[in-house]
């Protein structure tokens, strides 16, 4: 064999660095990042097991988060390192699909970063744990056999007690007393599930073994969440009355969970316009429909309207209306058949009116559930009397929870062409749609101009009207959860337990401005991207192009449907 001469040696090596650069170019091509997503996503629910079942990966079954001290610092170095990782992929090796689902991917790495690390929400907020630990994947999704779902609602239960002293060593106090209180309502309210709900739904399951671990399992869950929630009880005498997160980590949240920069001025004007908007059209529906009448004295007569039989039975007919509606009228398009069912929530879920649970992405031919809570049986019975909506308010919130809400937005993101997409969806996105779609669900027409009806919507946008002046007032201005509470009774015409409830939240969630803020630039977008494609006529057509992003901050909506776009998001 003949030896190679050095020149012969410079040139395979050349050759050889050549395609090892090749190489290289093509580990950040397409496949290399369709491939580092499927990494990113494996890696996420290995830290996050909670979502990953929420989505329907059922291997991760029982599973919790590691909530330790250590285990929290450890996902924060994790996440910058991912961080690193997309952002290492360059504009000029990836196309258009994927520079797109990058920017999507490091904005949901900043929002956890910054709930995480920025604000540290574990050491500061009880409720920050409470979706994680909602077992309700078990007990009410029929994923699997009733069997099954025992022993991965066991595992879940065996591994309850550490979380909760993992949550008991985090939390600095002394906490907000309102944090106290939303606390003892999770976890009080989880041990009561445990006890009271969980064993009526298994038991007719016949293992006998499974069955006693089950008993002991829950049993131990049961006292680590009633522990946890006499401790919190324990604090209540060192509570403060503070919770702002202040002005430069408001604007931070904004920036980093939406990717929305706007100062903090100009947002408040713009929700303020919003808000006087909406009541200028309140006294507008109200004149036509108790003309004479005081607003007050017109809300509480359509509030008095209260539809036939149980606030469910009632939602679970207005259901099928809408859909029927949404067919007839060509609002949006409806991409599968899976229908919703309603129910009444759970006890540890009662903070709010109304919310839906919908099966993830991983799931297949599962059931949606609509849930409606009862008004607390604590409260003096005019208060629960005044709790259960009126016939066109309830419409309205089963718009928002389901057609074509929440719903129907999830029917399109579990068939979004990015598997990223189908799994996070954030939280303007999500609830800026549902908000956005009451209000053009009536400019389609739906209540044929009742106004009536029309008050239905508009004390629904003002009650979010509200919600984002309550964040910005509650977290940058000074605002007492009094004087929140005060505007949820004055200017969004709530009764005195939702604005109660309302005006709680606004410390606990400073992003729940999300919902009127989403749903503002989703009308600005449409109304941009329209202006060349039909005005109107073009509406169904940017809805389904919207719902086909999946769920990212709507920011990266508008520069990806208006790339030449020099507009405003408002």
């Amino acid at each position: 064999m003949t030896r190679p001469t050095r020149k012969r040696i410079l040139i395979l090596s050349a050759l050889v660095m050549l395609l090892l650069g090749v190489n290289c170019r093509q580990s950040t091509s397409a496949n290399g990042w369709d491939t580092y997503v499927t990494q990113f996503l494996d890696g996420y629910f290995t830290a996050h097991p909670d979502v990953a079942v929420i989505a329907g990966r059922h291997e991760f079954d029982g599973k919790l988060p590691d909530w330790s001290a250590d285990g929290i610092k450890k996902e924060i170095q994790r996440l910058h390192a991912e961080r690193d990782r997309a952002n290492a992929f360059r504009d000029r090796d990836l196309d258009e699909r994927q520079r797109f689902e990058r920017e999507y991917l490091v904005a949901r790495v900043d929002q956890d970063l910054f709930w995480l690390e920025s604000l540290q929400w574990p050491s500061r907020n009880p409720r920050f744990y409470g979706d994680s630990l909602d077992p309700n994947v078990y007990v009410s999704r029929p994923y699997a056999p009733l069997a099954d779902r025992l022993r991965a609602y066991t595992s879940y239960a065996r591994a309850v007690p550490a979380a909760a002293a993992q949550i008991q060593n985090n939390l600095r106090t002394p906490l907000p007393r309102v944090y106290l209180e939303i606390g003892q309502t999770t976890f009080g309210g989880l041990a009561k599930y445990y006890e009271k709900d969980v064993p009526i739904v298994f038991a007719s399951v016949t293992d006998a073994e499974a069955l006693a671990n089950f008993r002991v399992a829950n049993s131990g869950a049961i006292k680590a969440m009633r522990d946890l929630d006499a401790w919190l009880k324990t604090q209540e005498t060192s509570a403060t009355d503070s919770s702002a997160i202040g002005p430069e980590k408001f604007s931070e949240m904004l920036k980093a969970t939406e990717r929305v920069e706007i100062p903090l001025d100009h947002l408040k004007a713009i929700g303020q316009a919003d808000l006087e908007r909406n009541l200028t059209a309140l006294k507008e529906a109200c004149a036509a429909f108790a003309g004479g009448e005081t607003v007050e004295k017109c809300i509480t007569k359509a509030q008095a309207n209260k539809p036939p039989g149980s606030p469910v039975e009632a939602a679970q007919q207005q259901l099928n209306e809408l859909r029927s509606f949404i067919e007839a009228k060509q609002v949006v398009s409806i991409p599968g058949p899976e229908q919703a069912k309603v129910a009444e929530s759970p006890p540890y879920q009662r903070w709010n009116f109304a919310y839906i649970d919908i099966p993830g992405p991983y799931e297949r031919s599962l059931p949606s559930t609509y849930y409606i809570s009862p008004p607390d049986p604590r409260w003096p019975r005019a208060e629960q009397d005044a709790y259960l909506p009126g016939r066109s308010a309830l419409l309205f919130t089963s718009v928002h929870e389901v057609w074509p809400g929440h719903f129907l937005q999830y029917l399109h993101a579990n068939r979004s062409p990015s598997k990223f997409g189908q799994v996070f969806v954030g939280y303007a996105f999500s609830e800026g749609w549902a908000h956005y779609s009451e209000e053009m669900m009536w400019d389609s027409g739906l209540g044929n101009g009742n106004p009536e009806a029309h008050i239905g919507q508009l004390l629904q946008a003002l009650l979010r009207n509200v919600r984002f002046l309550s964040a910005i007032g509650l977290h940058t201005g000074g605002m007492t959860v009094a004087e929140s509470e005060k505007m949820f009774r004055q200017q969004a015409f709530q009764d005195a337990g939702n604005a109660r409830q309302q005006a709680a939240r606004g410390t606990f969630d400073p992003a729940y401005l999300n919902y009127t803020m989403g749903k503002l630039m989703i009308r600005k977008l449409r109304e941009d991207w329209t202006a060349s494609h039909g005005g109107k006529s073009a509406w169904k057509d940017f809805h389904d192009k919207f719902l086909k992003f999946g769920g990212p901050p709507i920011p990266l909506v508008r520069k990806a449907m208006l790339p030449d776009d020099k507009g405003s998001l408002f």
